[in-house]
């Protein structure tokens, strides 16, 4: 029922600022007690979390993102946004929106975004 669609550009430049939203149907992002996050996968690599904001609006990131990193929402919108500064090809990867939700005994991602690809590229 759950359902997220990540938009935004597929390409950038080096230095500019990467931004990301993450549009959600079927549930309200302001219902307790879920979390929505941003997880990333450069190519070859594993998953890496970049950041959530939750039900109430309170924001948590990545400690080796964070200076660069701001994740907000519009309710009205039901969306929620990542921006990235200062991107840099190390930044390329498929980046993913997902809800953690209450899980049978711990909170796991239970719907996710089917991804969108960023490429870093001068």
């Amino acid at each position: 029922q759950v359902q997220l669609q990540e938009s935004g550009p597929g390409l950038m430049k080096p230095s500019q600022t990467l931004s990301l939203s993450c549009t959600v149907s079927g549930g309200s992002i302001t219902t307790n007690y879920y979390y929505w996050s941003w997880i990333r996968q450069p190519p070859g690599k594993g998953l890496e979390w970049m950041g959530a904001i939750n039900y109430s609006g309170s924001t948590y990131y990545n400690p080796s993102l964070k200076s660069r990193t701001s994740i907000s929402r519009d309710t009205s919108k039901n969306q929620f946004t990542l921006q990235l500064s200062s991107v840099t090809p190390e930044d390329t990867a498929v980046y993913y929106c997902a809800r953690v939700g209450q899980g049978s005994v711990y909170p796991e991602y239970d719907y996710w975004g089917q991804g969108t690809q960023v490429t870093v590229s001068s």
